[in-house]
């Protein structure tokens, strides 16, 4: 049992329950701000009729028999002020069980929206904040030393996202292995930060130190986290990287996510003598009695009459050997010459494999969907653009940063010029725009209508290239903007005819 008890990790508990109750958050509130427009009852691809025409779904969810946009706010907004508890810390302050609940509450109420969520739920960081909130969800209270082998499957989750995603790269494009990937990448990125710009211009030898930085921190380092106390080290090397990703784009949580999780190796001791303020020992609870301070015995735990603790002791080893069943798939699938990117082996989204950007796009090609007022969608009538959030626009506009937020619809129109415009999602949210529908304007910057129903739309292909330093000295634009053509010629609502119908 002395080794059970991770006396030197209440740090890394404190990180890591507060930082992922953080995430489900962000999480939440990106969710409520978007889902009822994106997959709502009058979405672009509505829930119901998703269930209807999947009604032997297995994916658990709330939803699965009943949706409504109300049913949905109420789940959004349970997720929120749980997981702002968790910040806090009150559940913690409890007994083990409490803030065991208050994450699986999380993640049973996340993944119920992530599971119906569709296309705009495909992505690599939902299932990562699902696992990562399981997973956490049995470090205990303060009451209970943080359990060893929770941190060691939390140092496992960042093995698989960090080793992952290398060896995608290595088995992917041949730009990762002749280290030219970073030439084109801080400009082709799905949606690039105000850094990015300044990040592309950099000299090439410096994206080639890059792209070495990046195998190393990937490939190299993961192996390290295991073994304290230089998984310290690792874990900070971790960070650093990520933190470099967090600067030269928008990834939504996921940087955010391993930076967090990282902190499973980091050792109080660390921490203390880099932040000296931050005291050997944050908790004086029994268990944690004499542990490194003048060196004295740590109490025994958990005393054997105990049976509330060993109870405890119980859950948690049952957890982790579901957890270390569950770890044979995506193991598997490390070595595998055909590995799977961002897959889930199971129903409950546990235990997953990771990975991203196998390859790199060398053309940033942007779909630009317009309006008129005009009578007849003839090439000379007044085209109005439609303004995004986050995906590039204005060649002068500075873009924004807004990760850990996620703006889905963004991310999905950066998809359209790699696979086809041609998405029932796409079609549906031009016929939302001919109708001027409120929820679907309030997910863009600017409506060039203000409101008002335009007669036709189309979507127009364009090339976005960074302008070089000289090229903004003469023009103060930071995207050189090409027209390409148009991909969907102008649509119209017949008369009478209103969206969703």
């Amino acid at each position: 049992m002395a080794w059970f008890a991770a006396t030197d990790s209440e740090v890394a508990r404190w990180v890591l329950q507060r930082g992922v109750a953080a995430l489900f958050f962000v999480a939440f509130l990106s969710s409520l701000n978007q889902f009822p427009a994106l997959v709502g009852e009058r979405g672009l691809l509505p829930v119901p009729q998703y269930l209807a025409g999947f009604h032997r779904l297995r994916r658990p969810s709330l939803f699965r028999y009943r949706y409504s946009d109300r049913l949905f706010r109420w789940a959004a907004a349970v997720g929120l002020v749980v997981s702002a508890l968790l910040v806090l810390g009150v559940p913690q302050a409890g007994p083990w069980w409490v803030p065991l609940a208050a994450f699986l509450v999380l993640w049973g109420l996340y993944m119920s929206i992530v599971n119906v969520g569709q296309t705009f739920y495909g992505f690599g960081w939902e299932m990562l904040l699902l696992e990562a909130g399981f997973t956490v969800a049995f470090l205990g209270s303060d009451q209970v030393p943080p359990p060893r082998p929770i941190l060691i499957l939390v140092v496992w989750l960042v093995f698989r996202l960090e080793f992952g995603a290398g060896m995608i790269k290595i088995r992917g494009g041949a730009e990762w292995r002749d280290l030219t990937a970073l030439y084109y990448h801080h400009e082709t990125q799905p949606m690039p930060g105000p850094l990015s710009r300044q990040f592309h211009l950099l000299p090439k030898w410096m994206h080639r130190s890059e792209v070495v930085g990046n195998h190393f921190a990937q490939l190299v380092v993961p192996f390290f986290l295991f073994f304290p106390p230089v998984g310290t080290v690792a874990a900070a090397v971790v960070v650093v990287t990520q933190l470099w990703l967090v600067l030269s784009g928008n990834f939504a949580w996921l940087n955010w996510s391993a930076i967090v999780l990282a902190f499973a190796a980091v050792g109080d001791a660390a921490v203390h003598w880099l932040l000296p303020s931050v005291p050997e020992r944050l908790s004086s609870a029994p268990w944690n009695a004499g542990a490194g301070g003048g060196g004295g015995r740590t109490t025994a735990w958990p005393a054997s009459g105990d049976w509330v603790a060993w109870v405890w002791v119980g859950v948690v080893v049952a957890a982790s050997l579901l957890l270390l069943v569950l770890s044979w798939w995506p193991a598997k699938n490390l070595v595998s010459s055909r590995q799977l990117m961002n897959a889930a082996f199971n129903r409950w989204q546990l235990v997953n494999t990771y990975g991203a950007f196998g390859s790199v796009t060398k053309n940033r090609v942007e779909i630009v969907v317009e309006g008129t007022l005009d009578p007849v969608p003839a090439e000379d009538a007044e085209w109005r653009e439609y303004r995004f959030r986050g995906k590039p626009g204005e060649p002068e506009r500075i873009p924004r940063q807004w990760a850990p937020y996620h703006l889905r619809l963004d991310w999905l129109m950066w998809f359209l010029p790699l696979r086809t415009v041609h998405e029932d999602w796409f079609y549906a949210f031009l016929v939302k725009l001919l109708a001027a529908d409120p929820a679907t304007l309030r997910l863009l910057r600017e409506d060039p209508f203000h409101g008002e129903r335009p007669r036709w739309v189309r979507a127009r292909s364009a090339l976005y290239e960074f302008s070089t330093h000289a090229e903004f000295q003469q023009t103060h634009q930071r995207w050189v903007v090409t027209p390409l053509r148009v991909l969907i010629r102008p649509l119209t609502l017949r008369e009478g005819e209103e969206a969703g119908h």
